[in-house]
């Protein structure tokens, strides 16, 4: 990580963001078409979902304005688009807004339902944003998940606050049931409607 990237000092966020960071940063140039885990859009769909939601939890916190496009019908468009700058844009305002929330603070405002989450639900779902699309574009370019168990206990630990409340709106699809031998990550992505073995080939 550069001295000049800014973090959160919420770890769960922290390394989610570092997660996308690099996921992102290892798309080739002819991968943006690619398809994956979520089902129907590519590669630089999912990219530019992320890169909105973070914007959104941003907005979220500080009132500024949220992405000018939506996240929930991202283009898939990236000609003139420069990757790392779009990105790192939408990490810098969301760690920046973050690393400005009192931790002491009973609730803090947040684009997902029930809207309002204690300081450290609230960072360790936009961290659940991150590190699942990290994953998903990681996986569609035949990376290695970026995920770890160490990361995926907090982030189950969120996604049972708020997940429930969003899939009849398509923004998770219905749980997998676990399987014998699941490990914490397994159980996440099992969870959040995703096969753990999910594969582009």
């Amino acid at each position: 990580m550069s001295d000049d990237m800014i973090v959160s000092g919420w770890d769960v966020l922290d390394t989610s963001h570092a997660a996308l960071r690099t996921a992102a940063g290892a798309v080739p140039a002819t991968g943006w078409h690619l398809p994956t885990p979520c089902e129907s859009w590519s590669v630089a769909q999912v990219f530019q979902h992320a890169v909105g939601d973070q914007i959104g939890f941003a907005a979220a916190l500080t009132g500024e304005p949220g992405p000018d496009f939506d996240p929930f019908d991202p283009s898939g468009e990236m000609e003139g688009v420069d990757p790392g700058a779009f990105l790192e844009d939408a990490l810098a305002r969301s760690a920046r807004a973050w690393a400005g929330v009192d931790r002491d603070t009973v609730e803090v405002p947040t684009p997902v339902p029930p809207h309002t989450m204690s300081p450290w639900s609230g960072s360790a779902a936009c961290g659940l944003d991150a590190a699942v699309h990290a994953w998903d574009i990681a996986l569609a370019t035949g990376r290695q998940s970026p995920l770890t168990p160490e990361l995926a206990r907090p982030l189950l630990k969120v996604a049972r606050e708020i997940v429930e409340p969003l899939r009849p709106y398509g923004a998770y699809a219905a749980a997998l049931a676990p399987e014998q031998g699941d490990d914490d990550v397994a159980l996440l992505l099992r969870y959040l409607g995703r096969d753990p073995r999910w594969s582009a080939s």
